[in-house]
């Protein structure tokens, strides 16, 4: 290998055998099957694109503008995430924090000296502290290699906390009561699972004495070392002694309360097992898109836009925007239908529906041009009238 690839530990800092900067759920999610449903709604979210735009004095999309912050939310967020990769970090870690902080790493200037500074990288932190216009933060330095707690103004740091709180992560949610009852479940599994007989056994004389005791003590351990070497698990016992086993099953209502609790959740989130199989409908996609995904969302973009653009910027009609893809849940049988009514209508040209397909722009010029082919189009002198 060329040398220049080639480093000692001491040169390249701090190592560990696991991403130090992911996102790890707290509180108990990450034994949880609930962690499904927040990386399903942070993956459907991450897949919104959001931009740093600017729009015409009716609050209508112009163009993108290409700055540091829209590389951060588009392209690159910081030498270890791609901008998807923060949207999916900062929809997870809210959904179990509930409240979490959007922290600007690198600026061209000093953010606590000046508003006018462009974002190079930004990261997810968790909140520790909260002070009247501070917050003191929990954040990855990737110059160290460790998360590291800085106190910062409220000012510079978005704070975005979660629009399905009170659904989610209130002491007594939907959602929490929904975590304790699957942890009891899991804790009887493993309890019932343990591999533990629990067995009685009742001896031909009566236990009162602390001989009578030692001797029962005995036979308890002799059974029990007969259990442990015995290759099949088999021992025997006097003919005068009855054994009862106590590991039963035993009949509750923990999984009647989870599916009602999980069924209740998914009403509440907007979400169905369809959503999460991949079998949901348009209808049932839209319903969750509007009810679950866009709030989260708007949630993000409007704290970044309210901290991270100065108020010359949104007076000069800069603003940050999501745009979701309506081409993507379409199935191919409705594409040529779809396309027909919308170049007829004017609406897109024949190139910008080439591109949802995913074929190349067509080089004619008419195929950027917004009009209805089906009609013929009228020449460019008057025609003369015969006298």
């Amino acid at each position: 290998m060329n040398d220049r690839y080639t480093s000692t530990y001491s040169e390249v800092g701090r190592g560990s055998s696991y991403r130090p900067d992911r996102p790890r759920f707290t509180r108990g999610n990450k034994n949880s099957i609930v962690t499904s449903v927040y990386n399903r709604i942070a993956l459907d979210t991450a897949s919104i694109n959001i931009s740093h735009v600017q729009l015409d004095s009716g609050g209508r999309y112009v163009s993108t503008i290409t700055s540091g912050l829209n590389s951060c939310l588009s392209l690159e967020a910081n030498i270890d995430q791609t901008g998807r990769a923060l949207i999916q970090d900062i929809v997870m870690s809210m959904l179990d924090e509930g409240c979490i902080a959007i922290v600007p790493i690198d600026t061209t200037d000093d953010p606590k000296f000046t508003s006018s500074y462009d974002i190079n990288s930004v990261r997810v932190g968790k909140i520790i502290d909260w002070y009247p216009k501070h917050v003191k933060v929990r954040v990855y330095n990737d110059k160290t290699g460790v998360k590291e707690d800085v106190t910062l103004p409220k000012s510079i740091v978005g704070i975005v906390e979660n629009p399905l709180y009170a659904v989610i992560n209130e002491p007594n949610s939907t959602m929490q009561r929904l975590i304790r009852k699957l942890n009891l479940l899991d804790a009887v599994d493993e309890q019932s699972s343990s591999g533990k007989l629990d067995l009685i056994i009742q001896l031909p004389y009566v236990i009162k004495s602390e001989a009578r005791r030692k001797q029962a003590e005995d036979r308890r351990k002799d059974i029990e070392n007969q259990l442990a070497g015995s290759k099949f698990g088999i021992a025997y016992t006097d003919g005068t002694e009855r054994i009862t086993q106590l590991n039963r099953s035993v009949e509750n209502n923990l999984m009647a309360q989870i599916e009602y609790l999980t069924s209740m959740l998914y009403s509440q989130l907007g979400i169905t097992q369809s959503i999460l199989d991949g079998t949901a409908d348009d209808k049932t996609m839209l319903n969750y898109y509007n009810r679950t995904i866009e709030p989260i969302i708007s949630a993000i973009v409007d704290e970044i836009k309210r901290k991270f653009l100065t108020k010359t910027a949104r007076s000069q009609n800069k603003s940050i925007s999501f745009f979701r893809d309506p081409f993507k849940l379409v199935p191919v049988s409705q594409i040529a239908e779809i396309a027909d009514k919308f170049t007829r209508n004017e609406i897109m040209t024949s190139n910008e529906i080439r591109q949802v397909v995913g074929l190349m722009p067509a080089e004619d010029p008419k195929a950027d041009e917004l009009r209805n082919k089906n009609l013929s189009q009228p020449n460019g002198g008057e025609e003369k009238v015969a006298v």
